[in-house]
């Protein structure tokens, strides 16, 4: 890979005009009512606020209390740290080997591609490794590359983060290319939450990266994250169907949160559309027990009848699994 490369091209840095990372401007820019009601100014210095303007588009004026915007504005909850809840909440502080590689799962290998995301998710269950997970710079990827390629057993790489799609485009391109070339991984899957929170940055330039000349992996799968109906608005819609022309597969992942989608209506109008648009689901995640994020954990027994509930009214197709991330086992816990 070229040094010259840069991470992340200036459009999409977060010191870019899309994004918003104070909170007066946060406030300013949502006309939200005095700081010292219901959504309290918090600094967070270890993961700071940031959210694109183009998601903060789709809540209404004046709404603290948003879904959207409950997911992304930093709360004084994010104090509180009861029992059970932890800065490493799945294990990956000591499973992650140098260079951001983890391999956790019989086939597969994950690769922290970026530490850059496109939104700060205040339930992130890397909020407090960020900081740890720096990028491979060109030594470390050729090094992450010979890994993979002296090991047979490789069959399916997954680029993780932050968010892959936050790499600039010639680099991505050129990490396809060079992934394409080991025989025996047949398999790339991205983890990606930018074209539902910034689908701007889906263009014909980072389609063409994720199509290189000399990258032919049969499938290429995407995996969105998305946690609620309003977050796919004609934008997003406009950025799956970009991915769905070039022939990548498309799933999702979504996380169960307190107040936000942990009501039947609202998972079954998220799925349904989902599917409208050429997206399986995939996972419903249990929250992962990070410090910070306790006030969104539903009950698991909640999540158990929810995934009842939708199975009376969605085809099964349209239903995903429902699971928990648990240190030490080779495969996510199945809940329902």
């Amino acid at each position: 890979m070229e040094r010259s490369i840069r991470l992340t091209d200036a459009n999409w840095s977060e010191k870019s005009p899309l994004f918003i990372t104070e909170l007066d401007e946060l406030y300013h820019y949502l006309n939200l009512p005095n700081k010292s009601g219901p959504v309290a100014r918090l600094k967070s210095p270890d993961f700071p606020l940031l959210v694109p303007k183009s998601y903060l588009s789709r809540i209404p004026k004046g709404d603290p209390e948003h879904p959207l915007l409950l997911q992304v504005m930093p709360r004084p909850e994010e104090m509180e740290c009861p029992p059970g809840f932890h800065t490493d909440p799945v294990g990956e502080d000591q499973l992650l080997q140098q260079g951001g590689t983890l391999r956790k799962y019989p086939g597969r290998l994950l690769i922290v591609a970026s530490s850059i995301c496109a939104v700060h998710c205040r339930f992130c269950f890397r909020r407090h490794l960020r900081d740890r997970l720096p990028p491979p710079d060109e030594c470390q990827w050729t090094k992450n590359l010979a890994q993979i390629e002296a090991d047979p057993s490789i069959h399916e790489v997954i680029l993780s983060g932050g968010d892959p799609l936050m790499l600039a485009d010639e680099k991505l391109a050129e990490l396809l290319a060079r992934l394409s070339r080991i025989r025996h991984v047949a398999r790339l899957r991205i983890h990606t939450r930018v074209p539902v929170v910034l689908p701007q940055r889906i263009t014909k330039a980072l389609m063409e990266a994720m199509h290189p000349s000399d990258a032919a992996f049969d499938p290429l799968i995407v995996v969105i994250h998305v946690n609620h109906p309003a977050e796919i608005d004609e934008t997003v819609a406009a950025a799956l169907a970009k991915f769905r022309a070039a022939g990548i597969v498309l799933l999702s992942q979504s996380v169960l949160l307190r107040r936000v989608n942990d009501r039947v209506e609202v998972l079954a109008e998220l799925f349904e559309r989902l599917v409208n648009l050429g997206v399986i689901p995939y996972y419903l995640h249990q929250l992962d027990r990070v410090a910070g994020a306790a006030h969104f954990e539903v009950p698991e027994a909640e999540g158990v009848e929810l995934i009842r509930q939708l199975r009376a009214i969605l085809p099964g197709y349209a239903v995903p699994r429902y699971v928990r991330e648990t240190v030490g086992e080779t495969s996510k816990r199945l809940l329902a």
